[in-house]
């Protein structure tokens, strides 16, 4: 407690620091201020249930931090623009105009940043009257329908906008990457209320030794995800003797860090994307056969063995395809070469890439099935009768951003005390997988 309590205060001390934290403090409110205030014409008091209990909607809704459910202006919160950036992202490796930009520098990036705007903007649109259709019940618009339609869509538009301006200005003068922080910002938001239900709910029942049994398991489950997240597979790479000047520097040995989880929480929110075609492909036949019906009943329970069975299948095929489009093993070994690199034993050029492709293959399947693994902790949680809104601190997106995004503001917080050689957050100094040398590239 007295190392936390100096940590605290050699933090404050930081006048830089200090003020990026009071920054970030601002425009959190700011943003948690905005996810209450209702869309003009919409009676709040005839909301209906707008998630439908769970899904690719409660997904949203606990992102966005509950603007969903109280059909805010920020309702559809930064994910359109998360939407909108992993479309260009796919575009740089299919069309070779969006290729030449992201190899451009500084004036490419801020081209393809315009560029991410504008398909923001449409994204938003389209969704935004997408939800206003079908989740805002007809009897709680109090104005006319066609106003309240094409102001509403507006108004979201700028509300998304205005969350991805706050994101920026998150990165720029406060702690974190601004963007990922407002997501997790949005999840955290509903943690209070999904604790104070299950506590409700086991101390009504009488069984308060169940919460804390759900506790513990939910503090195991938290370390397992860091675990994943900060493990790194180091390849030695060795530098050849240069001569600089006058002087002959010697070789000097380094690590190629390869994280077993590359692809990030992108995967499952892939997966949990497409999980909702089986069931809306069934709705279409259901009426006509049985068959059809019970495929739409299975794949409609998220906690049914069918519905986890093809989800954890296509989390692992996504995290195969998208560590392959993301890492280019030829590359990696092209770039080693010119830097007068090599893998000890290892031939450079076709070889290294060969070696480098089966370590990423090795690495890549135990990380797919343990990433596969956090993405179905809820359903088994729900399963053991925990309340949905708690259970989705047990895993999948939700805990996946909440570790990435603390670890990365952590490893910031921690540079600014380094500089200023101050001890570390963690009682060991550093945090521990955070600090490994990088081949240049």
């Amino acid at each position: 407690m007295n190392k936390l309590i100096t940590t605290l205060k050699n933090i404050w001390s930081i006048e830089e620091l200090r003020n990026r934290i009071l920054n970030t403090l601002l425009i959190i409110v700011i943003f948690r201020v905005g996810s209450f205030i209702v869309l003009p014409g919409v009676d709040p008091t005839r909301l209906q249930d707008l998630t439908g209990g769970n899904g690719l909607l409660g997904l949203l809704d606990t992102l966005v931090g509950g603007a969903f459910s109280n059909a805010s202006i920020m309702a559809l919160g930064i994910m359109p623009y998360i939407s909108a950036s992993i479309a260009i992202q796919l575009m740089g490796l299919a069309l070779p105009y969006f290729s030449k930009l992201q190899k451009e520098g500084e004036s490419g990036r801020k081209k393809l940043n315009q560029i991410t705007r504008w398909l923001t903007i449409a994204v938003t649109a389209v969704q935004g009257f997408t939800y206003l259709k079908t989740a805002i019940p007809t009897d709680a618009i109090t104005i006319n329908q066609g106003l309240f339609y094409f102001s509403s869509v507006i108004i979201l538009v700028a509300g998304t906008m205005m969350c991805v301006w706050l994101g920026e200005r998150m990165t720029e003068k406060g702690v974190g990457n601004g963007i990922s922080m407002i997501i997790m910002i949005g999840i955290v938001a509903s943690l209070p209320a999904g604790l104070v239900q299950e506590f409700s709910s086991r101390a009504n029942s009488g069984q308060i030794l169940f919460f804390i049994i759900e506790m513990v398991i939910l503090f195991l489950v938290v370390v397992f995800a860091v675990a994943v997240t900060q493990a790194v597979r180091r390849v030695p790479v060795q530098y050849a003797k240069q001569i600089v000047g006058n002087k002959v520097v010697s070789g000097q040995r380094q690590y190629l860090p390869l994280k077993v989880n590359i692809s990030g929480v992108m995967p499952i929110i892939f997966g949990q994307a497409l999980m909702f075609a089986p069931a809306a492909i069934a709705s279409l036949f259901a009426e006509k056969s049985d068959f059809w019906a019970n495929v739409q009943t299975v794949f409609s329970d998220f906690t049914s063995w069918q519905y986890n069975a093809l989800y954890a299948f296509l989390i692992i095929a996504f995290t195969f395809f998208y560590t392959a489009i993301t890492i280019n093993p030829n590359q990696m070994a092209d770039d080693m070469k010119r830097g007068g690199g090599f893998i000890p034993g290892v031939k450079p050029g076709i070889a290294t890439s060969d070696y480098l492709a089966a370590i990423l293959d090795r690495i890549t399947l135990p990380g797919a099935v343990l990433l596969a693994a956090i993405a179905i902790f809820p359903a088994i949680a729900s399963l053991f009768g925990v309340s949905n809104v708690f259970a989705q601190f047990f895993g999948g997106t939700s805990l996946l951003i909440l570790v990435g995004v603390v670890l990365d503001t952590l490893q910031q917080i921690e540079s600014y005390l380094l500089m200023k050689r101050y001890e570390g957050l963690m009682q060991s100094g550093r945090l521990q997988g955070r600090q490994t040398t990088v081949v240049a590239q």
